[in-house]
């Protein structure tokens, strides 16, 4: 079994999917599992739909409106008017339709999951009927009745127990089938989601179950790049990458990989290649048991518009255990990731990815105990295997709040300039 994970830049537009299809006719479609995420900036256009509807009802007719017109452009691109596809889009989009008529829930989170799956379901339908229309016949599989989590929406955790027992059962291994990426379901029938970029996640929760003999995600560029092309002039393609290795890389915030993906694929030795969509012949980045890196290279990783704190007690008394243990559980409480971490005698500094948007609440739950200190949208910058030159090439994108190193990695807080 292969699977494939193509992400929403492969699928923008028609000639996405075309090119896709070609992509599966080219490399086998018996056998295979393909695994997609929204169309394009979909899951953005979905967010908004999302705010709207809590916050600026007056523009929410306008946001749903927008993501239909997307999908039917792409739709009159692909098919004849006829195709039954145009039947399917409309029922689902009437389905979003009850939810934002009928739903009672003020539950962020609860309500993020009800919409945001539409993105996947929609791509994954419009992508299945065209591959049809080439002759690649193929079972559209809904990812909520195979994967199957607790209720913690937005960031599920997948129950593997039951995942397994669904996934062997039911998955027609000597077919071509096609699924979401991202999207999970609950004991409660409601959707669940596995965190944003968490397709790849999908994908090695598949190949896991269904002991893949590889993992391949598809991407607009050649493989894994030693640095992000958008930041740095200067690039390697990383030919291979050690499981170990890539855990460290996207522990670190490499966006290429999601971070939890590794882990089953390393528990059965699955190996992964992250290769070019666009060139799809290209060897691409293989990550597999064997050599740590090939080329051995300093690795740059950016993250973007984190919040750096600085937390001491009011008194000046030191920062001891039952200090930080407090700390460390309102952070988890508010779910603020935590990239860098470092500590003295008085005080305690970490930097945190504000993605739920809980760093406000968190202040205000600790500024009675605590002196807190905060700089918003800094950038943490982190070397793996650096040498005494790479360094130098970081600091010139800002003023350094922190430095941090250890026999591997350094990491460096900018504030940009």
């Amino acid at each position: 079994m292969k699977i494939f994970k193509f992400g929403g830049a492969s699928v923008k537009d028609a000639e996405g999917v075309k090119n896709l299809a070609k992509v599966v006719q080219q490399q086998g479609s018996e056998n295979t599992l393909v695994v997609i995420s929204a169309m394009g900036k979909m899951t953005n256009a979905f967010e908004e739909v999302i705010d709207a509807y809590f916050y600026k009802s007056d523009t929410l007719q306008k946001k749903r409106t927008q993501v239909e017109s997307y999908h039917k452009k792409m739709m009159d691109d692909l098919f004849e008017k006829d195709n039954e596809i145009y039947t399917q889009i409309d029922t689902l989009f009437e389905e979003l339709d009850w939810f934002l008529n009928r739903n009672t829930s003020q539950r962020y989170n609860y309500v993020y999951d009800q919409i945001i799956c539409f993105g996947e379901l929609l791509s994954t339908r419009i992508v299945s009927a065209y591959l049809k229309t080439v002759q690649l016949e193929n079972n559209w599989l809904d990812v909520r009745n195979y994967i199957k989590t607790d209720s913690n929406y937005r960031d599920a955790k997948v129950n593997w127990t039951l995942t397994q027992q669904i996934i062997t059962k039911k998955v027609a291994t000597h077919q071509l089938n096609v699924t979401q990426g991202f999207l999970a379901g609950n004991d409660t029938e409601n959707t669940t989601t596995l965190g944003r970029e968490g397709s790849d996640y999908t994908a090695g929760i598949f190949a896991y179950c269904l002991n893949a003999e590889s993992v391949t995600i598809w991407k607009d560029v050649a493989g894994v790049l030693n640095a992000d092309p958008r930041v740095f002039e200067e690039t390697t393609l990383l030919e291979q990458i050690s499981y170990e290795e890539a855990i460290e890389m996207a522990f670190y915030g490499a966006s290429v990989i999601h971070p939890k993906t590794i882990q089953p694929l390393q528990n059965k030795e699955i190996p992964l290649y992250v290769k070019s969509f666009l060139n799809p012949t290209a060897p691409g980045t293989k990550v597999s048991k064997g050599a740590t890196l090939v080329p051995y290279i300093p690795c740059f990783i950016v993250k973007k518009n984190q919040v750096f704190v600085s937390i001491s007690t009011n008194d000046f008394s030191f920062m001891v255990e039952n200090n930080l243990s407090y700390i460390f559980k309102k952070l988890h409480d508010y779910k603020l990731k935590v990239n860098l971490i470092q500590n003295s005698a008085i005080s305690f500094s970490v930097c945190v990815d504000n993605k739920f948007g809980n760093f406000d609440a968190f202040y205000t739950a600790l500024t009675n105990e605590f002196k807190i200190e905060f700089q918003k949208e800094v950038d943490v910058y982190t070397i793996r295997h650096f040498n005494a030159e790479t360094k130098d090439t970081i600091t010139k994108f800002g003023q350094t709040l922190l430095s941090q190193t250890n026999k591997e990695t350094i990491q460096i807080v900018l504030k940009k300039k």
